[in-house]
């Protein structure tokens, strides 16, 4: 049984940073990514982390300001984010066990937590 748990997100000034980690539990080794989505918005990919070359990509919009990364012997997944902005102000999803694909589009994961809010002021 895989789960996926978020924490690390809320509120937090325009130019502030905010780190947000993914406890992973009963999941094989697995490309895993970040997703956002905000009120009345699509669900969108934010960053991934492929496995096994652990090789990024981001999204244009958060290139340069967020960086995703994972620890493997805590199978744990964060996103740094830096230089906030209003503009990022979501929920924000953990995703594991890609699918071949596009890996921003959110139906090519299987695995999602329950999400963590962040508010961007």
């Amino acid at each position: 049984h895989v789960q996926l748990v978020e924490s690390g997100g809320g509120s937090v000034q325009a130019g502030g940073s905010l780190r947000l980690s993914c406890a992973a539990s009963g999941l094989p080794a697995s490309t895993m990514g970040w997703f956002r989505q905000a009120p009345g918005k699509e669900r969108e990919g934010v960053a991934v982390v492929f496995y096994p070359d652990a090789s990024t990509n981001y999204a244009d919009s958060v290139k340069g300001r967020f960086t995703i990364s994972k620890d493997n012997a805590k199978n744990t997944l964060y996103l740094q984010m830096n230089s906030l902005k209003p503009e990022d102000t979501a929920i924000y999803y953990c995703a594991a066990r890609f699918r071949c694909g596009t890996w921003y589009d959110a139906k090519k994961f299987y695995d999602w937590g329950q999400g963590t809010q962040v508010t961007v002021s």
